[in-house]
């Protein structure tokens, strides 16, 4: 769980944005250092490797690291290790210890770790997720639409029978919710910027 912690840690989108272009995201656009923010103020040539970088923090470990830890596959043992493999990487995100605990809210480093535990809800979790934003351009609801449809894919589409995982299902949904309770607080007064697939922000309408 550490070496985890420390993979969701890494602040790809400060790193970036400091390497390649000299500046601090968290000090631009809704001051986040995530993937979202970096598209909103630097453009998809960021927020692409930004991105990918940040799901790939959730996906490794969680994909990697079960292999050395003796449990058997699958096993209630299993299961219970890679979920909470999953909680680490995002809380490494959120309060990342190499950026001061300023971190993003979790969404690319949740698909990651989703992907590696449950593949089939994480790809019904993508396709909400795109048809949201492209619908109404707005990421925080097309990631909130995504974090609920996250359960509902493993509890009615899968029926999935292990109670960790339903558990988990349910915890990283609320979790998204939490980290976003500004955003939905913009979207009910309906501030919230918009950003176009692949593209800068918009101006709200």
């Amino acid at each position: 769980m550490a070496i985890s912690y420390l993979c969701g840690s890494v602040p790809t989108a400060v790193w970036w944005g400091r390497t390649f272009h000299g500046i601090d995201v968290r000090e631009h656009g809704s001051r986040n250092a995530g993937a979202t923010n970096t598209f909103r103020v630097l453009g998809p040539k960021a927020g692409v490797p930004v991105l990918i970088i940040d799901v790939l923090k959730g996906f490794l470990p969680v994909r990697l690291l079960p292999l050395w830890s003796g449990a058997a596959p699958y096993s209630d043992a299993w299961n219970l290790l890679r979920v909470l493999l999953v909680l680490a990487a995002v809380v490494g995100h959120l309060y990342p210890v190499f950026a001061n605990f300023r971190g993003g809210k979790g969404i690319a480093t949740s698909l990651g770790g989703v992907l590696a535990v449950h593949p089939g809800s994480a790809l019904a979790c993508i396709v909400v997720f795109m048809i949201v934003w492209v619908l109404s351009r707005y990421v925080s609801l097309a990631s909130l639409s995504a974090a609920l449809t996250f359960p509902l894919a493993v509890v009615f589409l899968f029926r999935e029978r292990s109670e960790v995982l339903i558990i988990f299902s349910v915890a990283l949904c609320a979790m998204v919710f939490f980290t976003h309770r500004q955003n939905i607080s913009r979207l009910l007064a309906g501030n919230e910027n918009r950003i176009a697939p692949f593209g800068r922000s918009t101006p709200r309408e």
